[in-house]
Formats: C-alpha cells, structure tokens, sequence
C-alpha cells in the first residue's frame, strides 16, 4: 500500500525565484503580480506532477530569528527585498487562503525550520515528505521518508533529490550537507565557515574525517600548513557555523493534517481573486463552472480515437499520408495528430506497467513516415522541440509547415505565457483542459490568418520559421569546452579571492567579514573614517554604487569592488558553467529562446552564454574554456560593428550621422567634434569615450540625469550634451518624438522588417510608466531591427553552409555576433560565407560592417 504524502513549500524561496524568473508584470491598476504568477503557475504543475495528499506553504516572519541571537550578523549581507515584490507576499497569501492551503509560519524562525520540522512529522506519521525549495541548505533534510524538489532555476526547473541522488551529485550524505556548510561558509546567508576553505577542500575533508567534529579533532593530521593554521584559528566559528547551518526540526507550530487535506474549492472568492488579479489563464485552469460549459460545447462534436496497439497506428499513418495536412501535439506522456479538427488520434504512450501504453521509441519510429513526407505539411507547438526529439532517433522532420507557438509570439511579443490553453482563450475564447492536435490546427489556422491580415506573414515565413531549425541545430551540436582550463580558472578565482581577502584585510589593520554590509560600513566609514554616502535602515550602504563614489579616496575601494566581481565570476560562471558540461560530449548544450524578449532578439538559457562579462579581463577568459571541436577545427568570430548605430542612421535619415558611416569615419571621433565644436584630430580619448556613451545612450532614450550618472558629471553638463548632440544630429531629434508620437496614435511601433511591439505604457497616467514607454518606442525600432537583421544573417549563414555541404557547423549567437566551428580545410570558404551573408542581409543606406575574427578559443577569436 502506497503512503500518503505531505508536500510542504518554501514560500520565501519560490516566491523570489518567481519573482525573478517571470518578467515584472502588473495588473490594470498598476499591482505589481509577477512573482504571485510565477508562484501559482509552479503550484499547479507541482500538484499535476506529485499529486500532494496534504499541502501547505511556509513563510519566513519579519524580524530576527534564533540565529541572529547567536550571531548578530546572519544574513546581514541580504539586499533589501524588491519593492515591487514585498506587496506580493500579502496578495499570495490571500490566494492561497482562497485555495484552501494551510500557511505556516512562527516568530523567531525560519520557513527552512518549518519544512525540516515537517520533515520530522512526517516520519513519525508513516507519511513522505515532498519539501519545495530553492535552498540546497535543505538537502540536509533528505531521507528515506523525505525527499526535496529543489528549484534550480526559474520557475520549471525542478530536480527531486532522495538520498542517493544527494550522495550522487555532492558526493555527501544528507547529514554531511551542515558539516559542509560549517567549513567553507555560505555567502549567501552570511556564515562565515573557516577562511580558505572552500567546496573542493571541504569535500576532500569530509571524505576522510566524516563531520565537521572529526575534522577538528584531527587538526595535527592534516596536511597544509595554512590549512591547519586556518582550522586552528577558526574552530569556534566552525561550530558556530555549523549551528548556523543546521535547520531544527521542532518549531513549535501546531500541525493539524485534516487542514493540509488539499482540495481546491470551485469559490466565488478563488474566482474573484483570480479575476482581480487579472490572471485569466490560471482561472481557465480551475475550470469553474461557467467555463465547463464552454468547454462541453466546444467539444461536443470532436472524436477522440485511442490508438491502443502499433498495427492500429501504422493503420492511422497510411492515412495520414494521403492528407496535405496534419497536425501533430507531443509530450511526454500522449502524443497526439490529426488532418481533421473532428477527429483526433490520441496515443497514450508507456509509463508504468499498471498504466500500460505505447513504447515511444517505437511510436516515433510509425511516425517518421509522416515526418519525412515533403508534400505533407506538419502544424506544430514548438516545432524546436519536435526537431530534437525527432532526432533523439534519427528521425528527420522534412515538412515543417507552422509552428504556433512562434507565430503567437511574432502577434504580441510582450505576452508571458503562449501555452496552447493560453492561446485558446486569448484568441478563439474558448477554455478546455484536455488540449490535442485538434485544438493546434484550428489555433494554426486563425494565427496565420491574423499574421496575414497584420501584414506579418513574411516576417514568420522568411525570418523567424527557418530560424526554428538553425536554434534546434546549435542546441544539438553544443559548444565544446576545455573541462581542464575550466577547473584551473576556477582555482584561479579561489586564489585570487583569497589574495584579495588578505590585501582588504591588511588594509583595514584586521580580520572581519568582507560579505557582510554590517562590517564593512563599520570598517570603512567608521575605522577608515571615509565619508558615508547612503544610510538604509540597518546601517551604512556598500552597495556598488556608493564604492564606484568612493573611488580614489582609499586603496581598500579597488580591492573590495574587485572582489566582489571575482566572487560573481567564481559563483555564476566557473562553478556554475562546470556544473553543466554534458558529460557524454563535454560540451555546452545552451537552449536558444526564439519566444522570450519583446524586441525580438535571441536569448539562451542552462546556461546563459549571452551574459557572460567582458568589460574585465577575468570575465573575458572565461570565453577562452570555448574551443573548437578538436585540432581539426577552429572557432571563427563574425560580429557587427556598431550595427544599432548604423540601423539609426538609416531610421532617422540624419544626413550628418549617415555620412559619417557612408566615409568609414569612426563614428564616435565624428560625434566627439560635432558636440565639443572641435576637429576631430583635437578629440581626446576621453571626449570619444563620452561620445561613445551619448551616441549609445541615445538609442536607449537616455535622459540628462541617466547620462550623468554614466559619465559622472553634472546634470547641466549632460543635458548640454544632448542638446548639443540633437542640434548636431537634428535628424534623430526629429526621428525619436515623431516615433513617439507614432507609437501614441497607433499604439505601437515596428521594426523595418515588420515586427510589432505594443505599448499600453504609453497611454499610462503614471509619468515613469508614461516616459519608459516612450523609451521603448524610441529603441524596439533601432534594436529590434537589429535583431531582425542578425536572425537573417543568421538563417543566410546556416542554410548556406548546408548547401554547400561543409562540416563547419554554426554553434552560438551572442547579439551581434555568429559563432563558427569551423573545419580548418574549409576555414576561407567559412569566412567569405559570413561577409557576404552578413552585410548583404539587408540594404540600409549606410554599409552593414562585419569585423571576423580566427582562434583557437572563443577568447583569441574575439
């Protein structure tokens, strides 16, 4: 007999990963709702996924907890909470009182208490614990009877660790995960752990001593001087912070199990909350009564035909074949096709031995006839994911007609969810839970109708539908990585972190905790008697923007904002990009999003290889653990030169600015003399440097006060710039209000190829909402036509390389610049490709410029 479960959900934790994982969005009257989005939407597909008997969710109180009584200085390293998100706290609690879901939370502790005291209950009752976090502190709590859903990242990534999974992947038992934490610290929640000691060290210890007690006691046996040193020094902190580290499992909450029971009420409160907050796809998932009966008629008159064995569905196939289309749905569990809306074909592929269905290996392979019929042409959501899965087995999709997925994004790229049910109910009004390859062909048929009448259709047709394949293709070859340049960057990063360490503390004449506000403001504003900036309500800020102002007022400056960065790139980048090297291939295996921002431009994610710092030399070599293939390859970097300039010269017609791109002039040198009044021989590099900060900050509609905080001059001089800048180039002046004015009157703006971004901003009553909006108007038509531009050139390149049956292989787009793995045979052929294809992707009425460069890693290519 299977036991019943009780899932309990760190609301703190998810909330902020929802908070930041979903795009800041907000109802009509202007209450902010992304993060209460985010939250429920990962609710509801927890619940569809593990099926919870009991459920409740746990918050972390206002004011200190038993911690702090231990040491004042936990978590004092925390940024203030959001504004935009604190108020969300409150409407998610309403919902979940609405839902009928228990909320648990108690003075003095913290939700990781409550979900470890759950974890306790739990295994006294003879129940198994699902614990939702974010946390991996909580790994400390996996066992037999519970298991933790940790929330890696945004709001779907969820990964279910039980015992052997923890031991797995941090090479750990679950009761070693606090003694891990009492060594190297954890910045995050500000425990100090011992200095120089990180994860590679702790685990080494662990491995042979056990526990943080073992480890302590066998001080003398340990090797490395300063390792023992270190210990020595720093064992009461050690024990302080494995208390720190150590969730209790006996918080004094009354647990009443009858009131976890989960059954979401059919309300008209849940209803009119749900309404309030505008969250129109989530009450179509609740499936209130009204909305049943739209879906009953919806419905009514459709077949579904269940395909229960292989012969059945080679039957289907054969006649499948004589059709011109056919629309196909695939997920994990059912796949579904059909040519009439009518009548569909449903297959329950294989899960279990008691749910019985399909082998989807062997389904796939029925299907393939389909799929490599050129005259039949395949409706799809998400054609990407098709293509990957199709060649998971070999399969070749020749006949890929329509994706909806990409055709409702292209109609309002501003939109955060294109679901399927989503679409339904914004396009067709009609609400159903149980979505086909039915509801597909006829969403098809009214998006590329409204494609068509918006005069869009080539914009899918010729740009974003051939990109599907070019993305499915660089996400299936990868990027390889040099794993050994990789793990040595990241010692590097330790030791440099550790040399900072020494050089701060030197400076400050002692020892403190360099992560925690507290003590540094005390250091620097009180010991070193620099002059205080900004005061937040605990103390002194030491945010980045008062240490850029503290600059050259003390040596200690440098070294702090250095080191903060170092410990950005050691955290994010060379841990983080080790952690997802495939280990079949060991390469990169980023996934493109052809669907995410509003200006139409590409973004990647697991990892974000398009976020990857370059202004400091550190941040760049970690473009060099790229490399080619192997020694038969070499990576060939083509990038636009100033691309967004050059889309603005055209836009605006500014006869000045198009000269200076028409005669090759270095566009920054050119703006430097027409705004200082000087030749351009006379120009010092720092006038070119600001310049180079107007002629970019333009396009973003920077305003006086914005460039004056770049450039850190005055307001009056900023201003002057820009008026200067707009008598000089009067062209874009009267580009920018006449796109604004544009952009009121219609209530959008396009790209020159077409592409529409909406601004409901603009008719705001709020003046920063009213003034960003004009912002957008002003830069979607320079950067999302640049965009436009690098997503043909990119087609351009992929296809060609194709026809001409080269090996060299297309494997990143980071903005404005392709990235090849090229075959070395084939590296000047490789190299002509991308010049043509690149400048000649669009005539504007200045030249496209195409700077290539060769190497052996992505670092050398640049």
């Amino acid at each position: 007999m299977n036991k019943k479960n009780i899932m309990i959900i760190d609301g703190n934790s998810l909330m902020y990963r929802a908070f930041y994982g979903v795009r800041l969005l907000s109802t009509s009257k202007g209450v902010y709702t992304n993060a209460v989005y985010g939250f429920t939407n990962m609710l509801f597909n927890l619940i569809e996924q593990y099926r919870p008997d009991f459920i409740g969710v746990a918050f972390d109180l206002k004011g200190p907890t038993f911690r702090h009584e231990i040491f004042e200085e936990y978590k004092g390293n925390r940024q203030k909470t959001p504004e935009e998100l604190l108020p969300q706290f409150d409407l998610l609690k309403r919902l979940l009182r609405a839902m009928n879901i228990a909320i648990f939370e108690e003075e003095g502790y913290e939700a990781d208490d409550i979900l470890g005291t759950f974890s306790r209950f739990a295994e006294e009752q003879g129940l198994d614990a699902l614990l939702v976090t974010g946390d991996r502190d909580a790994m400390q709590l996996v066992s037999d009877s519970t298991t933790v859903l940790l929330n890696r990242r945004g709001t779907s990534d969820i990964q279910a660790f039980d015992p052997q999974e923890v031991e797995k992947v941090y090479g750990l038992k679950p009761s070693q995960i606090i003694d891990l934490k009492a060594l190297m610290g954890d910045s995050s929640d500000n425990i100090p752990g011992v200095p120089g000691v990180g994860e590679k060290t702790a685990l080494k210890l662990l491995s042979q001593y056990k526990t943080l007690e073992e480890v302590l006691d066998n001080i003398d046996n340990i090797s490395g001087k300063r390792l023992k040193e270190n210990l020595t020094k720093y064992k009461e902190q050690a024990i302080l912070s494995k208390k720190l580290a150590t969730i209790i499992k006996d918080v004094p909450i009354e647990i009443n199990l009858e009131g976890c029971s989960y059954n979401i009420p059919n309300s008209s409160e849940l209803r009119a909350l749900l309404e309030e907050l505008e969250f129109n796809s989530i009450i179509s998932k609740l499936n209130f009564d009204e909305q049943q009966k739209v879906s009953q008629s919806f419905d009514d008159d459709r077949k579904i035909v269940e395909v229960d064995t292989l012969e059945e569905l080679s039957g289907y196939v054969n006649n499948a074949l004589d059709q011109s289309r056919i629309s196909l749905l695939m997920d994990n569990e059912v796949i579904t096709f059909c040519w009439d809306k009518k009548q569909i074909y449903r297959i329950s592929l294989f899960q279990d031995m008691i749910s019985g269905g399909l082998d989807y290996w062997d389904v796939m392979e029925k299907l393939k006839l389909i799929l490599l019929e050129e005259r039949i042409e395949i409706v799809v959501y998400d054609g990407k994911n098709l293509l990957l899965k199709a060649w998971e087995q070999d399969i070749e999709v020749n006949n890929l007609y329509f994706d909806t997925l990409i055709a409702a994004y292209l109609l309002d790229p501003t939109h955060t969810r294109y679901d399927v049910k989503y679409l339904l109910h914004e396009y067709l009004g009609t609400d159903t839970d149980n979505i086909d390859a039915g509801h597909v062909l006829l969403l098809a048929e009214e998006l590329e109708k409204r494609l068509k009448d918006l005069d869009m259709y080539h914009l899918y047709r010729d740009i974003e539908h051939p990109l599907i394949r070019v993305l499915a293709d660089m996400e299936w070859t990868g990027f390889n990585v040099d794993k050994d340049t990789l793990k040595e960057l990241d010692i590097e990063f330790t030791e440099t972190l550790e040399e900072l360490t020494n050089n701060i503390y030197e400076m400050a004449g002692e020892e403190f905790n360099i992560n925690s506000p507290k003590q540094l403001g005390i250091i620097l504003f009180e010991k070193l008697g620099l002059p205080v900036i900004k005061k937040t309500k605990t103390g002194y800020s030491t945010d980045i923007e008062v240490l850029e102002k503290l600059k050259g007022k003390h040596d200690i400056i440098e070294k702090i904002i250095e080191y903060r960065q170092v410990m950005k790139l050691k955290s994010t980048y060379s841990e983080g990009l080790l952690n997802v090297i495939d280990p079949k291939d060991g390469r990169i295996h980023s996934s493109f999003n052809q669907t995410i921002t509003a200006t139409g431009r590409i973004s990647s994610t697991e990892p974000n290889l398009q976020n990857i710092p370059v202004r400091m030399e550190m941040g760049r070599r970690i473009r060099g653990v790229f490399v080619p293939t192997d020694e038969d390859h070499v990576l060939v970097d083509a990038d636009y030169s100033q691309i967004e300039l050059r889309v603005l010269a055209h836009i605006s017609g500014d006869p000045t600015f198009i000269d200076a791109f028409n005669n090759n002039q270095d566009i920054h040198l050119r703006t430097a003399s027409e705004i200082f009044g000087i030749p351009i021989d006379e120009v010092t590099p720092q006038q070119r440097n600001d310049a180079k900060a107007v002629n970019f900050g333009i396009v973003y509609g920077i305003s006086d006060f914005g460039l004056a905080k770049n450039l850190g001059i005055s307001r009056a001089e900023a201003h002057n710039y820009i008026d200067n800048y707009f008598k000089r180039y009067p062209g874009i002046k009267e580009y920018m209000e006449r796109i604004v004015e544009q952009g009121k009157k219609q209530g959008y703006v396009t790209t020159l190829m077409g592409r529409r971004r909406y601004l409901p901003e603009l008719s705001s009553r709020n003046f920063n909402i009213r003034s960003f909006g004009e912002r957008i108007a002003m830069n979607t038509p320079i950067q999302g036509t640049a965009a436009d531009i690098i997503k043909k050139a990119m087609n351009d390149v992929y296809y060609e390389l194709k026809a001409r049956g080269l090996k060299s292989k297309l494997v990143l787009q980071v903005h404005d610049e392709l990235i090849i793995d090229a075959y070395k045979p084939e590296l000047e052929e490789v190299k002509e490709i991308l010049k043509d294809k690149m400048e000649n992707a669009i005539e504007l009425s200045v030249p496209l410029v195409v700077d290539i460069g060769v190497g052996n890693n992505w670092y050398n290519a640049k």
